[in-house]
């Protein structure tokens, strides 16, 4: 209701002559928008989870409202440093790609070319390097296109459970078991890809066909070399997806996360994303001794001067935002309206909360 009643109000507003007011202002020339993408989709991961990836044609259409609309679309780190320095062009948008998944390389890219914008890539770089699926995201997808079947988990898990996958409810729920029991096991990225590889056969699933595909994949090294010479900024988003809230062990997230992406790009990353939006203000003082300039979050709204760098705010941009609703956030006027609050973890995971404790042997491990 509130989103139906929101795409109402910024129709009036827009036929009202509002939207061009708030877009020529000060106000909205002196703050950028940083616009927020994770995944764009290669066949049909759109269905599967709308609020992680875009259909192509939606993104097109995206890039090509910010062309119509006269957005400047600024290199992020230029878009930061004219934001501090209170000399931003009007309407000034960076975009932003969160992971570093192949679809950037196969999908996004040709788009970006074509519109000669500039974009950044926060990226994870342990799955960049064993590069096979994110057992996180490949387990809930595969329980997803399996349909309305049973799946025997004493056969996955030894758990003498048989569920029928008719709801999401279900799905989430064998999901959910199947990571404790990956992370009860300490499995390596190995194991974890051993166990999505029998989930799909369980489910009748062609693994190795999807794996082909390279669906829910990062980058591989050649792809981001490619697009670093390309000119795509590539950027910090922890090495194995992880904020622990352990001086050392961060630390490590971070050196190994910069290390690798300056022995595939030869540029050093100072830009940081929390990853899954998580962040800690004990990570502050960590962050700025790690020579970080900027981190992002994924809260919604507009950077100004008063910002904090290391608490930027992002648009997350996803297929369940009407085009109004993205014009609104263009212009400036979106930011006023009233919105459903999206919780993100203002500390850590789970996940994360047990990287801290563990010894750093089954932390290797992933």
């Amino acid at each position: 209701m509130l989103k139906s009643l929101k795409r109402v109000a910024l129709k009036s507003l827009k036929t009202g002559g509002l939207f061009s007011l708030i877009k020529h202002s000060k106000w909205r020339q002196e703050r950028l928008l940083i616009i927020a993408y994770h995944g764009i989709s290669l066949e049909d991961e759109h269905e599967w989870d709308p609020e992680l990836f875009m259909h192509p044609e939606i993104f097109r259409d995206r890039m090509q409202m910010l062309k119509n609309l006269g957005c400047t679309v600024l290199p992020f780190g230029e878009a930061i440093r004219r934001l501090y320095n209170n000399d931003l062009p009007e309407n000034c948008v960076a975009l932003t790609f969160d992971d570093g998944y192949y679809d950037f390389y196969k999908v996004v890219l040709p788009i970006l070319k074509e519109f000669e914008f500039p974009a950044t890539v926060y990226l994870t770089t342990y799955y960049v390097q064993y590069n096979r699926p994110v057992l996180d995201s490949v387990c809930s997808y595969l329980l997803w296109k399996a349909g309305n079947t049973t799946l025997d988990l004493m056969k996955l898990t030894g758990k003498n459970s048989k569920i029928y996958l008719s709801c999401a409810d279900a799905r989430d729920s064998v999901n959910n078991h199947l990571l404790e029991f990956a992370q009860q096991n300490n499995f390596s990225a190995e194991e974890k890809d051993h166990l999505a590889a029998e989930l799909a056969r369980q489910l009748k699933i062609d693994y190795e066909a999807l794996c082909a595909k390279r669906i829910l994949h990062l980058l591989n090294p050649e792809e981001v070399r490619h697009l670093g010479a390309e000119g795509i900024d590539i950027q910090l988003h922890t090495h194995r997806h992880r904020s622990p809230l352990n001086l050392q062990l961060f630390r490590r997230e971070i050196v190994d996360n910069r290390k690798s992406i300056e022995q595939m790009t030869g540029s050093t990353a100072t830009h940081f994303c929390y990853p899954s939006g998580n962040f800690d203000q004990t990570l502050f003082p960590w962050l700025e001794e790690l020579n970080v300039v900027s981190a992002t979050t994924c809260d919604p709204g507009f950077a100004s001067r008063t910002s904090n760098p290391l608490l930027l705010p992002r648009l997350v941009d996803t297929s369940t935002l009407s085009p109004i609703e993205f014009e609104g956030w263009l212009a400036g006027v979106s930011a006023a309206l009233p919105r459903r609050h999206k919780t993100y973890n203002m500390g850590v995971t789970a996940l994360e909360e047990n990287s801290v404790v563990r010894s750093h042997s089954q932390y290797e491990r992933m």
